[in-house]
């Protein structure tokens, strides 16, 4: 590993996972949904045309193998995206990036606001397992927070909403999860990849994430710091009219389904995402 990057010292494996490990959805024909134990990645571009892709967040700890392997298997041997964009750098989304930069050697992307987090500046709030929602929450003390360092290799997403990687997409400021938490949407067809802004299933359980029961929710309680900077971000989203959503967590939700949720979610935010209690709800006026 290079002297420049580094993960933070409490980075480590974690030994969760879900009956949808190691399997991946091609939600479009070139947006493809990859689950790593718990969490999302997506690389996005038409396998069949050499144009190039780009794969948005970066897997649990240890699992670049199973990302250049999976890469590999959808665009070919040898295959290398052009770049790689975060919507977050919570240790879940970039717990193999230093591995992929180094094997592949490209930029990485991510807002201006969270770029702190990725160059070794700032440690994340600890995670609060007081909120409401079940095992995971409990666990989840244990999960890194420390500031990984990117050095370089990591540069801020333009202040226009373009993405230099993702020429027809644009990146969404969608806080309240983590300040520079960032959705991209794709206004041609509608496709959006929300990240940790809003997620299909309820990650605090740990029976519903190892059986993946889809069910909206809202961000992942116990790594949220902001509630009402994340109830105005779902609301952005909707907006946006979405017609497929690829979240962090969770299986991808499109058509009638994710409009009807998606509302549902907005308009009952406070009972269905706000915890009843936690570190960051106390003192919260809904």
């Amino acid at each position: 590993m290079s002297e420049q990057m580094n993960y933070g010292e409490d980075y480590k494996y974690i030994p969760m996972t879900s009956i949808t490990s190691g399997h991946g959805q091609e939600v479009r024909p070139d947006i493809y949904a990859f689950t790593i134990q718990v969490v999302n990645l997506s690389m996005v571009g038409d396998r069949n045309i050499s144009t190039g892709w780009t794969l948005v967040d970066a897997g649990m700890p240890r699992s670049a193998d199973t990302i250049i392997k999976e890469a590999e298997n959808r665009f070919g041997p040898g295959a290398r995206p052009n770049g790689i964009v975060l919507t977050h750098g919570h240790f879940d989304h970039v717990g193999a990036i230093i591995e992929l930069i180094e094997h592949w050697d490209v930029p990485v992307y991510a807002h201006e606001s969270e770029i702190p987090y990725l160059t070794g500046v700032k440690s994340y709030p600890e995670a609060d397992p007081t909120v409401e929602g079940g095992l995971v929450a409990r666990m989840s003390p244990y999960f890194p927070n420390e500031p990984i360092n990117l050095g370089d290799y990591v540069k801020p997403l333009p202040s226009d909403g373009s993405i230099p990687v993702l020429t027809d997409w644009k990146w969404v400021h969608t806080p309240g999860h983590s300040p520079g938490h960032v959705s991209f949407f794709r206004e041609s067809d509608g496709a959006l990849i929300a990240g940790d802004a809003f997620v299909t299933v309820k990650q605090e359980s740990l029976f519903k994430v190892l059986m993946q029961k889809q069910e909206i929710s809202g961000p992942p309680r116990y790594f949220t710091s902001d509630w009402k900077q994340a109830w105005h971000s779902v609301k952005k989203l909707k907006d946006l009219k979405p017609t497929v959503a690829i979240t962090g967590h969770g299986l991808p939700m499109e058509g009638q389904a994710l409009t009807e949720n998606l509302t549902m979610l907005v308009n009952e935010f406070d009972q269905i995402a706000i915890p009843k209690h936690g570190r960051f709800v106390d003192g919260l006026e809904n």
